[in-house]
C-alpha cells in the first residue's frame, strides 16, 4: 500500500485530498492539528507516532524527526534502499503534504513576543519538504493547496506523475522552505540591528503576474516581500484593473513623497518624477493646486493623498483622465465618485515608514542601500549670503527641499505658496534641470524660491535663476566654486543656505 504524510499548517482543501487519496488506495500518516482535523472529517488516518513508535514530545518540537519518517521519504526505490528498508523495518512514504508554521503572519503582529516568535519556527516541517523535494523522482511532495487538485488528477488518470510535473512541486517545496528560512533571517537581524550582513537573503511572493513590463515585449511579476512589514503589494485595491508594471513603480514613487509632510498633501507623479505636489487646508485643495503646478505633465498620472479622501476631493480627482489613486482610505461617499470611473485603480495603504533597505540590480548582481529618510531641520541651515532669508522663505525653502529629493537628478524644483511650480528632473547637467524648471514655471517665479539636490558646480544656475526673479535658493554646498555663487546670490540680493546634505537620485 502506498503511503500520504499530510502535515499542514494551511488546512484548505485538505480533507477533500486526503479523501481522494484514500479512494486511490493510499494510507494516510498525519499528525497534531491535521491529523484532528482529518479524523473529524470521517478521513482513515494514522498518528505519526504509531508508525514511529515514539511519541511527540518537548511540546510537539519533535514529532517527525525520526528514522521510520525520514527513510521512508529519502529512500529510492532501488534495491538496495529497499533491502534497507525491509531490515530496518521502515515503510516508504510516496506523498509528503506539508506546509509550514505562519511564521510571517506572526511576526507582523506588533504585540508579538520574541519567544513566541521562536516558537512558530518550524523545524520538522522543511525536513521533510526538503528530504521528499530531495528525492522528488520517487515521492510526491506538496507545499499548496492549488496544486492539490492537479495532483489527484493525474493520479486517477495515470497511476502516477510526470517526472516533469515531479520536478516542478520539488521547485515549489524547495522555494517555500528557502523563503520561510529568508523570513527568520530577516526577523532575527531586525532584533539584533544587524545592519548589512555578510550573506543577504531575499525572498518574494508572487502577487500577480502583469501584461508586460516596462514595454510591451518584456515580461514582468509583481512579488511581495516575504519578511514582516507592509508595502505597496499589500495594498487593497478598491477599483480598477490590476496594477502595470509602471503603475506600480509611479504609485510607489508618489506614496514616497507625499507621506514626508506632516501638512495636508498631495502629489501626481509622472514617469516617477513629481509633476505636481501641494499642501493646503484641505485636501480638494490640494490637489487643486498640485494639479495646477503642471496640468498639462499630470495628465494620465498618479495621484497620491497623505489624507483620508472625501466627496469634495473625490468628485476633483475623479475629472482628469488619471490613472491611480493612493491615499490612507476613502469616505463611503468618495469612494462611490471613484468607483463610477471604471478604469481608475484606487489603492488603499495606511501611511508608514516604510521599508528601510533599497536594492538595484546590476548584472550578475545587486547593491543595496538605506533608504534615503534624511529629515531636513531648518535650524540646522548655513546661511551663506549677505541676505537672509525670512522666517516664510525657509518654510518655502524646507517645502521645495522635501521634493527636490525626490526627484531624478540632476533636479531643480521651483515653488511657491507650498506648490511646486516648476521641476527639472534627471538632465545630464545642472543647468539644463534649472532651465527646464524655470522656463515651465515662467511669471511665477518672481519672489519663488529654487530647491537643488547637489552642490552647483558653476554660478550659471544663480545667473539663471536671478533672471527669472528667485529670491531664495536652498542647495548642499560644497562645491570648490562655492563662492562664486555665494557671489552671483549677493549681486542679486538672493538669499542662499546650504543644507550640508546631498540628495541624489539615480
Amino acid at each position: 500500500m502506498k503511503r500520504a504524510l499530510i502535515s499542514v499548517s494551511n488546512k484548505e482543501g485538505i480533507v477533500e485530498f486526503a479523501r481522494g487519496l484514500e479512494k486511490l488506495g493510499y494510507e494516510i500518516i498525519s499528525t497534531g492539528g491535521t491529523f484532528a482535523a482529518l479524523k473529524e472529517a470521517g478521513v482513515n488516518v494514522k498518528q505519526v507516532a504509531e508508525i514511529t513508535g515514539f511519541p511527540e514530545i518537548l511540546d510537539g518540537r519533535v514529532k517527525t524527526l525520526h528514522p521510520k519518517v525520514h527513510g521512508g521519504i529519502l529512500a529510492r526505490r532501488i534495491p538496495d534502499h529497499i533491502q534497507q528498508l525491509e531490515e530496518n523495518q521502515i515503510e516508504a512514504i510516496d506523498i509528503v503534504a506539508v506546509n509550514l508554521y505562519p511564521f510571517r503572519e506572526t511576526v507582523a503582529r506588533p504585540d508579538v513576543s520574541m519567544d513566541e516568535a521562536i516558537e512558530n519556527i518550524d523545524i520538522g516541517g522543511p525536513s521533510m519538504l526538503r528530504s521528499a523535494a530531495k528525492n522528488f523522482k520517487d515521492v510526491i511532495v506538496l507545499v499548496k493547496p492549488e496544486f492539490y487538485n492537479a495532483v489527484l488528477k493525474e493520479l486517477e488518470s495515470n497511476g502516477d506523475l510526470s517526472q516533469e510535473m515531479r520536478m516542478k512541486l520539488a521547485l515549489e517545496a524547495f522555494s517555500h522552505t528557502a523563503a520561510y528560512d529568508a523570513m527568520i533571517s530577516s526577523y532575527l537581524a531586525g532584533l539584533s540591528d544587524s545592519g548589512f550582513r555578510d550573506n543577504l537573503i531575499l525572498a518574494g511572493e508572487k502577487v500577480y503576474e502583469l501584461r508586460y513590463g516596462e514595454n510591451p515585449h518584456q515580461k514582468a511579476c509583481f512579488y511581495r516581500n516575504m519578511t514582516p512589514g507592509k508595502g505597496l503589494a499589500d495594498a487593497r485595491q478598491l477599483n480598477g484593473k490590476e496594477l502595470s508594471y509602471n503603475n506600480i513603480i509611479d504609485t510607489q514613487a508618489a506614496w514616497d513623497l507625499v507621506k514626508e509632510f506632516n501638512e495636508t498633501a498631495c502629489v501626481i507623479v509622472k514617469h516617477t518624477n513629481p509633476c505636481g505636489t501641494a499642501v493646503a487646508e484641505t485636501l480638494d485643495e490640494a490637489f487643486v493646486r498640485a494639479f495646477a503646478g503642471d496640468s498639462k505633465s499630470a495628465y494620465g498620472g498618479i495621484i497620491a493623498f497623505n489624507r483620508p479622501v472625501d466627496l469634495k476631493t473625490a468628485q476633483k480627482a475623479a475629472g482628469p483622465f488619471m490613472e491611480v489613486i493612493i491615499a490612507p482610505s476613502y469616505d463611503d461617499d468618495a469612494l462611490a465618485v471613484l468607483q463610477a470611473k471604471k478604469n481608475l485603480r484606487v489603492l488603499e495603504m495606511p501611511v508608514s515608514s516604510g521599508d528601510s533597505l533599497m536594492l538595484r540590480t546590476v548584472e550578475g548582481g545587486f547593491v543595496v542601500q538605506e533608504s534615503d529618510r534624511k529629515q531636513l531641520d531648518v535650524n540646522d541651515l548655513k546661511v551663506v549670503t549677505e541676505t537672509v532669508p525670512t522666517a516664510e522663505q525657509l518654510q518655502e525653502l524646507a517645502f521645495a527641499w522635501t521634493i527636490v529629493k525626490h526627484v531624478k537628478s540632476n533636479a531643480i524644483v521651483i515653488s511657491r505658496d507650498k506648490m511646486s511650480i516648476g521641476v527639472g528632473a534627471g538632465q545630464m547637467n545642472r543647468v539644463g534641470s534649472a532651465a527646464i524648471a524655470l522656463e515651465h514655471a515662467g511669471d511665477k517665479c518672481e519672489g519663488a524660491v529654487m530647491a537643488s539636490d547637489a552642490f552647483f558646480p558653476f554660478k550659471d544656475t544663480v545667473e539663471m535663476a536671478a533672471r527669472y526673479g528667485i529670491k531664495a535658493i536652498i542647495q548642499p554646498g560644497g562645491s570648490i566654486r562655492d563662492e562664486e555663487s555665494i557671489e552671483e546670490c549677493n549681486k542679486h540680493g538672493i538669499a542662499m543656505v546650504f543644507t550640508g546634505i546631498r540628495h541624489f537620485k539615480h
